[in-house]
């Protein structure tokens, strides 16, 4: 009797330490979560009012086109300069997470912030979130390394930055936590690092609000009732958009891939993919395919897409991005979204600013293999009154894009189909 009352009031010790532990877990990490939110929301903002800046000129300054092939061999010359040439970018971040890379050094920031600028203001079709991402896990690993945090804190910290970094940039603090604990490892989230992604989010993008950074929102016209028979259009709008996807994923490692295979020199292969672009743009008579395109989004969600755009969007951003440009494949991927959608809204018998949104969701989910993410981002830039078209569409997405991803260091680690672990790169 004697005993057994020890061994309770033992394990109500322990776990009062525990809690006690915990609460200093806690606030260790909102320290740590400001700081980071502080340091990747001012690097985040002013990088996202440079990109207005630039974005802005351009569009008065439709010659900077011609000057894309210098910006590219600046881009391939600060590498260079730099030692940095052979960086793998946002799966750089991916192999510190995954602690196959012991950290990511503080100049990946400026290289990418300067690179992307420059490859926005001579209209390379790119968007500023991959920039985001490894601004903001730099960010945090170099503050991880500040205060001598050991390896497995400084990959917490590492995920806090993409937090702060991506919700500074889109406003959208849900998704941008969920984000970075999911992106890295499908089938598995890093919820240790829930309580510093929450906080390092909300401040960063509260930060960049005051600072005048807006939001990203769109209106959608109509949302419309839950039925069988737009049930069924919606899961056709979804398979098309997972299918899409996946081929967007295809198209960018390939081109990754022959550009380095027939051209070998980096200034070579820059400069021609810029007179590729170049040629390709003066050949379409718009300059709807050149930077992030948010404008044509916003167009797209109100209801109005060519039919071609988001084909175009794939096939610049692939070429852009495959011979060594800096910037983002997520606000790409909502382009194509967006635009996708759009126009199979009015096959399909949908609104189309009500499928373009789907196709953002769907398209989204598809290269990112990020569902839940998905879903929040869709709620924060749409509203929640279409939530059950959403988990539709980001589930099917997500099953039938298959093992592609935007990052080809991003680790499939449980079947998307199966429970059955299989731990497998994608592809």
């Amino acid at each position: 009797m004697f005993g057994l009352h020890r061994i309770n009031r033992k394990r109500i010790v322990e776990k009062a330490e525990s809690i006690g532990g915990n609460l200093w877990v806690f606030l260790r990490w909102a320290i740590m979560a400001v700081v980071v939110g502080l340091a990747a929301g001012i690097f985040s903002t002013a990088f996202g009012h440079c990109i207005n800046i630039v974005t802005d000129f351009r569009m008065q300054h439709g010659e900077l086109l011609y000057v894309l092939p210098l910006a590219g061999i600046v881009i391939v010359w600060l590498y260079k300069v730099f030692h940095y040439e052979k960086n793998k970018g946002t799966d750089q971040v991916f192999l510190t997470v995954h602690a196959e890379k012991k950290d990511i050094p503080f100049r990946m920031a400026p290289l990418i912030f300067i690179s992307t600028v420059l490859t926005h203001l001579c209209g390379g079709s790119a968007g500023r979130e991959g920039a985001a991402l490894q601004m903001g896990g730099s960010i945090g690993s170099t503050i991880g390394r500040m205060f001598h945090l050991d390896e497995k804190d400084r990959i917490v910290l590492v995920m806090c930055g993409m937090s702060a970094a991506f919700s500074a940039l889109f406003g959208t603090p849900m998704a941008a936590t969920i984000f970075a604990m999911e992106v890295e490892s499908v089938g598995i989230m890093y919820y240790a690092a829930f309580v510093p992604c929450a906080f390092s989010a909300i401040i960063a993008a509260r930060f960049a609000v005051n600072m005048g950074i807006n939001p990203e929102s769109f209106h959608i016209s109509s949302v419309p009732d839950l039925t069988l028979s737009n049930g069924l259009r919606v899961i056709v709008l979804a398979i098309i958009c997972a299918y899409i996807s996946a081929i967007f994923c295809a198209m960018l490692h390939m081109a990754h891939k022959y550009f380095r295979a027939y051209l070998h020199n980096p200034y070579l292969r820059i400069v021609v993919a810029s007179l590729i672009i170049i040629v390709i743009t003066k050949l379409l008579h718009t300059t709807d395919y050149m930077g992030a395109g948010i404008d044509v989004i916003e167009r797209a969600v109100e209801g109005d897409a060519r039919p071609e755009a988001f084909f175009m969007k794939m096939l610049l951003t692939a070429i852009t991005l495959g011979a060594g440009f800096k910037g983002g494949e997520i606000i790409p991927s909502f382009f194509i979204g967006a635009t996708a959608g759009c126009f199979l809204g009015d096959i399909l018998g949908l609104s189309p600013s009500f499928a373009a949104a789907l196709g953002m969701t769907a398209v989204f989910c598809g290269v990112t293999n990020c569902p839940i993410s998905s879903i929040l981002i869709a709620f924060e830039l749409f509203g929640y009154s279409g939530n059950c078209f959403y988990l539709i569409t980001a589930a099917i997405a997500y099953l039938l894009s298959g093992y592609y991803s935007l990052y080809s260091d991003q680790k499939i680690v449980y079947s998307k189909a199966r429970t059955e672990y299989i731990n497998s790169k994608t592809k």
